[in-house]
This record gives structure tokens, sequence and C-alpha cells, in this order.
């Protein structure tokens, strides 16, 4: 099967690091246009340097951080004047970890604004476009926690539950544009973020980062931990027509970890 995105306009949130960088890498080469946005502008511009062009396309860099909502309506702004988007990838940064009778109240009023608030507005801006296309994806990385709540993330798997609720909503209100919505439930991934988690469950248990990663890695069916490149290869195959029956949908790349049919 060949996958082209080509002729398309993706935005892609998150995208200077791990599953949004390897998700902007995968489109370009798929031959989509890209605007990657995060909150760094040299980390963007370094991402941009490296995207294929073998479509002669156009990628472009807008700077926003998810916690400042001013800042997200911004970078919206400044999108909707480059053109019509036909993909959107909603990734973005989990809550820190912790039990959640630690959590403040207001972490979650935080997180909750950062994810489904964010993700709401993006929507909301770019569905017209997509509609009167009659193409339009929207793609969410949230976390297998949806199916199963995992340990000492309390406030991650609470809003990682919202968003996925969100988007099956919001997949049922557009299907009949030929817009679709999926999310992708990243496993233990070899991003910065699991190494953060790492950090503090050996901080928390006493024990070595080493030791750490090998207990969960004898959780894992395949004993090793995913790599960005292998959710960006589902994320673009859900962003390319190939995929235009596939919505709703929840999707796991945990190398068999979820304890879930």
């Amino acid at each position: 099967m060949h996958i082209s995105l080509t002729g398309t306009t993706a935005v892609i949130c998150g995208s200077t690091q791990g599953i949004g960088k390897a998700i902007a890498e995968s489109f370009a080469a798929a031959g989509a246009n890209c605007i990657l946005v995060a909150r760094n502008k040299k980390s963007l511009d370094e991402v941009i340097a490296v995207l294929s062009v073998n479509e002669d396309q156009k990628h472009q860099a807008i700077v926003a951080d998810f916690s400042d909502i001013n800042q997200v309506k911004s970078a919206i702004a400044e999108i909707l004047a480059i053109g019509d988007v036909h993909i959107l990838v909603n990734n973005s940064g989990g809550p820190k970890p912790g039990p959640i009778i630690e959590v403040d109240p207001s972490d979650f009023a935080k997180a909750f604004e950062q994810h489904v608030v964010c993700n709401q507005l993006l929507a909301q801006a770019f569905l017209p476009a997509m509609k009167r296309l009659q193409y339009g994806r929207i793609i969410n990385i949230i976390s297998t926690s949806v199916r199963i709540p995992l340990a000492n993330l309390g406030a991650s798997n609470t809003i990682r539950a919202a968003v996925a609720s969100w988007a099956k909503t919001l997949s049922n209100e557009v299907g009949s544009f030929n817009v679709t919505v999926n999310n992708i439930l990243p496993g233990l991934t070899e991003t910065a973020r699991l190494s953060s988690l790492i950090d503090n469950m050996a901080k928390n248990s006493g024990t070595t980062k080493e030791q750490v990663k090998e207990n969960l890695k004898k959780e894992i069916p395949m004993k090793r931990f995913g790599e960005p490149a292998e959710l960006a290869a589902l994320a673009t195959f859900l962003a390319s027509p190939a995929a235009s029956y596939i919505t709703g949908t929840s999707i796991p790349v945990d190398g068999g970890r979820t304890g879930t049919v």
C-alpha cells in the first residue's frame, strides 16, 4: 500500500521532540505540508530544517505554549491566514505524575484547559474547511490509561479519559462530512516523557533507573519500549485516504502491554 498525503496541510502540535516530531517527519515524507506548533522557536526551526520537501512542500513553524490559551488562539489565527487545514494532530505533554489524592484541584483545571479546551479551539477553527473540502483527519495522541488507569498518574489518567470521550463525541458529529477523529494510545515509548517517569519511579522506589527500565520491559509482551516512529506510522495511515472508514477509535500502540481485548 502506498500512503500519500500530497496536497494536504497538517497541523502537528508538540512537534519538536518525541512522538510529535516523528509524526512531522513521517507526514512530510508522505508529501504533506506541515505546520508545526510548539513553544520553542529554535527547536521548531531545527525540526523544519530536516523535514522532507520531495513534493515541493512548504513547512512552517508557529510558536505557542499550550498552557497559555491566548497563545493558542493567536497561533490559530496565524494558521487560518496560511490556508485550509486537512489534518490536525493534537499532542501535548501530560500532567506531572503523582497519586490522584495529592493533585491540587487547580492542576485539574489547568490540565483540562491545556488538553480538552485547546483541542476544542483547534477543532472548531479547522472543521469548517474540513467539512467544505469533505476531507478531514483529527488525531489525538493520548495514553493507554484511557483503557486501564496507570499507577501514579492520577491527573493524567483523568484528563486523558476526558480527551478520549471528547474525541468519540466529536467523531459522531462530523463523520458524515468525511472527517474522522481517532486516538492513538502510546504505551511505554522512548521519549523524554518516559525518561521523566522512570526518574520519578526510581526516586520513589529507591532503586536504579536501569532496574526500573528492566522491570517495565518485563510487563511488555514484546520486551522492549516503543519507538516514536512506530506511532508515527499509525498516525500517517490514519491521516491518509486509506483510513477513510476508521473513526471514533482508540488504538493502543504498546507492544501488547495493555491488559484488555
